[in-house]
């Protein structure tokens, strides 16, 4: 009983505190709004190619020349457009001054290609849809020396329109901006929970509450236990509100294992209370604790990814990436998302669990070898 009226006390304390639920919602729901709206562009991956055209002379005739005919009609439905030159018009001239994209000669049964080298992409597209009419109309060639009769089957069955054909590795299995930031702004302000938990117990001396905590029948466990539970229930009840926003406001996507997320996002949310806690009882002032925690976190989030995502790292850079608990708890919350790799998120929980017992022990034997909190 003692520890549930200790840590309603807490969260009311807290939730009255302004400058706290300031910090906690509107300056994660800020920043999400800030960053993924104004760097939208840097997590899009698309490439916008274009409309290619393509001029061309065709010295040729006969079948060479009807088949030419029939596979530029086929690939304009593929946003790739041949107009036959004129005249007095200079094909290599034309390319040059950047009008068009290639120039083709096509003389007997070959075809000569003139290109700028400044856009290899619609240049690998051009010579990949030239190589497959060519192969094809060899085919077709052969068919007829065996089979004369089967050259117009042969010639109908090569014709059709889906020249170039778009396909990609997981497109839609990325986070956009909007979606990185709320998970990376979330976990970044669960770790800022250090701070509000750092004054747990500290703030019970400096509001000279502690000794009539010590003479009431409650025992230091009881005062421990409801202390954490109420910053515990603080921190994570100010998360799921940044989430709640960041899902229903701004549309990020949190995947279709959200209790999994949730139980990653809880596991760092204990590690910042109990941060908390235990730089409170390592350090000899409320002060030197806050100087510790603002200097950690900062630190935590820069090589954790928080701003920005960090990929191909060099090595020493990449160990020291790999320290951050943000490092390992955001890419499980992403894999976990994006990829529906659950086993990812146990080596977070783990580790987050894990560096929270070491703190928590160093309260209570803290707490042990004092007489007072």
């Amino acid at each position: 009983m003692n520890i549930i009226i200790i840590a309603k006390k807490e969260i009311v304390s807290a939730f009255r505190d302004r400058r706290t639920l300031l910090f906690m919602l509107a300056f994660p729901i800020v920043l999400i709004m800030i960053l993924g709206t104004a760097l939208t562009n840097a997590f899009d991956d698309e490439v916008s190619v274009g409309d290619i055209h393509v001029l061309y002379k065709d010295q040729s005739d006969g079948e060479f020349s009807q088949g030419f005919k029939a596979f530029t009609k086929g690939a304009k439905s593929s946003g790739v457009y041949f107009k036959k030159v004129l005249s007095d018009m200079g094909g290599k001239q034309e390319v040059e001054q950047g009008h068009y994209d290639a120039y083709l000669e096509i003389a007997g049964n070959g075809i000569m290609l003139c290109q700028m080298e400044k856009n290899s992409v619609k240049n690998s597209m051009i010579q990949g849809m030239l190589t497959a009419f060519a192969n094809r109309y060899n085919a077709v060639a052969e068919i007829v020396k065996v089979s004369p009769k089967q050259a117009g089957e042969a010639f109908a069955n090569s014709s059709h329109d889906d020249y170039i054909k778009e396909t990609s590795l997981n497109s839609d299995k990325h986070p956009g901006s909007m979606d990185y930031y709320a998970v990376t702004m979330t976990t970044l302000i669960a770790l800022y929970g250090a701070l509000h938990a750092s004054y747990l117990i500290r703030g019970e001396r400096l509001g000279k509450t502690a000794d009539r905590l010590i003479a009431a029948p409650v025992h230091k466990a009881e005062i421990f236990a409801g202390k954490l539970i109420g910053g515990l229930a603080v921190n994570l009840i100010c998360i799921l509100i940044v989430v709640a926003v960041s899902k229903f406001l701004f549309k990020a996507n949190w995947g279709e294992h959200f209790g999994l997320v949730l139980a990653v996002l809880f596991s760092v949310v204990l590690f910042a209370v109990s941060l908390g806690l235990g730089v409170s009882y390592l350090t000899k002032t409320g002060e030197a604790a806050v100087a510790v925690i603002n200097v950690l976190i900062p630190l935590v989030a820069f090589v954790g990814g928080a701003y920005f995502p960090i990929d191909d790292a060099a090595a020493v850079f990449a160990f020291i990436k790999d320290l951050s608990p943000l490092t390992w708890t955001n890419e499980a919350i992403i894999k976990i998302i994006y990829t529906n790799d659950l086993a990812a998120g146990w080596p977070a929980i783990s580790l987050n669990m894990g560096l929270s017992v070491l703190f928590l022990l160093i309260v209570v034997v803290s707490l042990r070898r004092r007489e007072g909190l």
